[in-house]
């Protein structure tokens, strides 16, 4: 067996089975899970109908690189979404099993295996970009996101001695858990470390189209507006939150077309292309822009009465969580579930340690996903057990 399965750590779910187990939940009262962040919107009629018209591609393999009427459609939408010059098709764009599998599979096909070198991470984080370093033989650095820094990566706490071993550097924006977005300086700052340095951006934008304010600024986009071109820079995004299709496993990776023609053969071994259903489903979803504004003012709404129910609370730009201070972390997980039959996820889970200390600790992750009416019922009952 591969060794460096050994060293991956339990994922923040198992951990939070472990710290509930043997908790008694109040009788009389629904339940609500407040921690996976599992978009729960319905999905828009023209996914599913395109899915029920589509029945008959389950005869047929699915193309690695995507059919040419979903890079195309893929290809418009980052044009139109960014006011940029929409990246070839052919050339720049694949569609992937959702941005999980693609931001994982990444680190195996961009780090040289003789010299994976270190791999960035904001701490806190997905889980994924450091179980994709580990897997690879790299290093994960666990780059600070403090609140002192507007959960922003603090670039500056990368010792100078690290930065010639960088190899990779995953970035999350609109970021999880904090929601803190990416302005085009952070992005320059970003792309002149990259330039000097040498190694590849993996920019997770999974959450740009959940925002409170002006539309985040994505990778590409400035790579265009900094005039520097797309070297070294992809961009992975998905369905999932944008089109509330989680359960569809339709995203697309885009950028720099020398990575995406690596990445292409990588996955061409690696056999992970969505079906040619959901490939076909996935055409009007990126083509379609109504939908996407009615589930943005969703969110917005529960965000609202977030801001009245917990005026503690912060409040993101972007993504549908609420990183809230509550003090011991876990304590409030276990009086969540006991006192209010809530499931909230402990913000040291999404962390790690370093310096003596864990950044996540004192915060819990709420994700508004559910509708308005849970998500108040929710707010209300962590209001009344924690203020």
């Amino acid at each position: 067996m591969n060794s460096r399965l050994e060293l991956l750590h339990p994922y923040p779910f198992e951990k939070l089975r472990l710290l509930h187990h043997g908790i008694a939940v109040p009788t009389g009262i629904s339940a609500i899970n407040l921690g996976i962040g599992e978009p729960q919107h319905p999905t828009p009629a023209l996914i599913t109908d395109a899915l029920r018209s589509n029945m008959h591609l389950l005869g047929k393999y699915p193309p690695t690189g995507g059919t040419p009427e979903l890079r195309g459609a893929i290809s418009t939408w980052i044009g139109k979404r960014y006011g940029i010059t929409a990246p070839d098709p052919a050339k720049a764009v694949i569609p992937v099993a959702g941005t999980r599998e693609a931001l994982f599979g990444f680190a195996q096909s961009v780090l040289d295996p003789s010299t994976p070198g270190t791999v960035l991470l904001p701490n806190p984080f997905y889980q994924i970009y450091e179980g994709a370093a580990i897997v690879a033989g790299a290093k994960p650095f666990y780059v600070p996101t403090p609140a002192s820094f507007g959960f922003m990566p603090d670039w500056n706490a990368v010792p100078e001695a690290e930065w010639p071993n960088v190899k990779l550097a995953y970035v999350c924006s609109p970021g999880n858990p904090a929601g803190a977005v990416m302005g085009l300086e952070d992005w320059r700052t970003l792309f002149e470390l990259a330039d000097r340095y040498g190694f590849v951006i993996a920019a997770d934008e999974c959450y740009s189209e959940i925002y409170n304010g002006n539309p985040p600024i994505g990778a590409l986009e400035a790579c265009e507006k900094l005039g520097r071109g797309c070297d070294r820079v992809v961009s992975f995004n998905s369905l999932s939150k944008r089109s509330s299709a989680p359960g569809l496993r339709s995203g697309f990776v885009a950028g720099d077309p020398e990575i995406i023609a690596k990445f292409l053969l990588y996955r061409t071994y690696h056999g992970a292309a969505p079906s040619s259903l959901t490939q076909a489903a996935s055409v009007p979803a990126w083509l379609d822009e109504a939908h996407v504004v009615v589930n943005r003012e969703k969110y917005r709404a529960k965000f609202a009465a977030g801001a009245q129910i917990l005026p503690e609370a912060t409040i993101p730009e972007g993504g549908f969580f609420i990183w809230l201070k509550v003090g011991d972390d876990e304590q409030f997980s276990r009086d969540a579930l006991a006192k209010a039959n809530l499931t909230v996820l402990p913000g040291r889970y999404l962390a790690r340690e370093v310096g003596g200390g864990n950044p996540g600790l004192g915060y819990v992750r709420l994700a508004l996903v559910a509708e308005l009416d849970v998500c108040t019922e929710a707010l209300n009952r962590i209001k009344e057990i924690s203020f």
